[in-house]
């Protein structure tokens, strides 16, 4: 079915909002992502890529059993490189790494070319599809994946072919990311869910849209991250302020309520958001 027209992107919008009141383990991540980029490309169908997502997970199916990957967590990261790298030819973009082609799952999927956690979306996708564990991780700047079997673990890159990892690469690429003092630390390699991965890949259209002044977009961008993600505070923070700067004061209100009732008592700006709050309905009245 192809999503052209309003009715589609209310279809879309609708989707994206049911996965927002799911459970995180209910979510699938590449399905999400594929409605994410929809709202970009209204235009096109999402059966073939749909359609391509199946044939990456028949793939890794077919040569996991035949190398037997069953039982080596070793064998699950070569299957996944074999067929993610090798067979369909995904790479890190180092070339364009800013172009915000690299964060929608659909040009991804053309393209073969992506961010780190658009990548990591579709190991994740193609793994869990065999009952692999494998999960994102909490690093600063650059998405990684950690996979585990047993007692072992492994953390892999997939921006760069999902080459593993260890703990010497880890603080080079953290001290590359961050800065020279940083320091590796346990919450760096801390697994995440799916709706935060998620969040992960928007928040990347969303800071280059800021950048380059384009609020409006990034508001959308926004609204979307709140479609899946409504109790997120921090998101209606951020969704206040922009409405406030484009001057949709109704709706930049409406936000920062939202904000002060999700937001705990020792939230970092709270009292800024509630006076900005006050001033913004004395305007209206």
């Amino acid at each position: 079915m192809g999503w052209s027209g309003a009715s589609n992107r209310s279809e879309v919008e609708s989707r994206l909002r049911r996965i927002g009141g799911q459970d995180d383990a209910e979510i699938d991540v590449a399905e999400a992502a594929l409605l994410l980029a929809a709202l970009d490309r209204p235009q096109l169908s999402l059966e073939r890529y749909r359609h391509h997502l199946s044939l990456l997970t028949r793939d890794i199916a077919e040569l996991g059993e035949r190398e037997g990957a069953a039982h080596s967590l070793e064998v699950r990261i070569a299957v996944l490189r074999a067929v993610l790298v090798e067979r369909y030819g995904y790479r890190g973009d180092s070339e364009t790494y800013e172009d915000m082609v690299n964060a929608n799952m659909m040009r991804v999927i053309d393209r073969r070319r992506g961010l780190p956690v658009a990548l990591g979306i579709l190991y994740l996708h193609g793994a869990r599809a065999q009952g692999w564990a494998i999960a994102g991780l909490n690093f600063p700047g650059h998405f990684l994946l950690r996979l585990d079997l047993g007692a072992e673990r492994a953390i892999i890159d997939p921006f760069n072919g999902g080459a593993p990892r260890d703990a010497a690469a880890l603080r080079a690429l953290l001290k590359s990311m961050t800065g020279a003092d940083a320091e590796l630390r346990p919450e760096h390699t801390q697994p995440v869910g799916c709706r935060d991965v998620l969040l992960r890949l928007q928040n990347n259209i969303k800071l280059r849209l800021v950048k380059e002044e384009r609020p409006a977009e990034a508001l959308a961008v926004l609204e979307s991250m709140l479609m899946i993600a409504p109790d997120r505070a921090g998101l209606w923070r951020e969704a206040g302020i922009l409405h406030s700067h484009l001057d949709n004061m109704r709706a930049a209100i409406l936000a920062f309520e939202n904000f002060l009732e999700l937001a705990g008592p020792a939230e970092p700006g709270r009292g800024d958001i509630a006076e900005l709050l006050r001033q913004l309905r004395r305007q209206l009245n």
